[in-house]
């Protein structure tokens, strides 16, 4: 079965369907029923067999390079405003079809925002490469 890595952005993909301000303007019981959606979720694709792993990130971040063979890595905290939209989390699942990857992320995309509203968020569908690309 593929394997399908489920991202969620701080502010990322096309416009958002509803500009919703950040989490941290939110009302915490607004945050609590969003974090309870997306334990819902995970402790849904488990019973389904479907979850492979899941985890939120905070939006603290270093970029790192290698900075040749005498010295040390080169890190910054983001070399260009891009870097704003940032991975929040995912779900790694393991799914029987690309149509069923589909599906979950509408599901995840309903998660409630300020005033239990949907939010219509954008989710990234990555599929895990099973293999290297073939030389054409």
């Amino acid at each position: 079965m593929p394997k399908y890595l489920l991202l969620k952005h701080y502010r990322g993909g096309p416009a958002p369907h509803h500009p919703f301000p950040p989490m941290d303007q939110w009302a915490p019981e607004d945050v609590e029923a969003h974090m309870a959606f997306l334990q819902h979720v995970s402790e849904l694709l488990e019973k389904n067999g479907e979850l492979v792993d899941a985890q939120a990130l905070t939006p603290a971040r270093t970029w790192v390079r290698y900075g040749g063979p005498d010295a040390a890595p080169v890190t910054t905290d983001g070399p260009l405003p891009e870097t704003s939209d940032l991975v929040a989390g995912w779900y790694m699942i393991d799914v029987d079809s690309h149509e069923r990857a589909v599906e979950l992320a509408a599901y995840v995309s309903s998660e409630p925002g300020p005033g239990g509203e949907p939010l219509y968020e954008w989710i990234d569908v990555r599929e895990v490469m099973s293999e290297a690309p073939a030389d054409d």
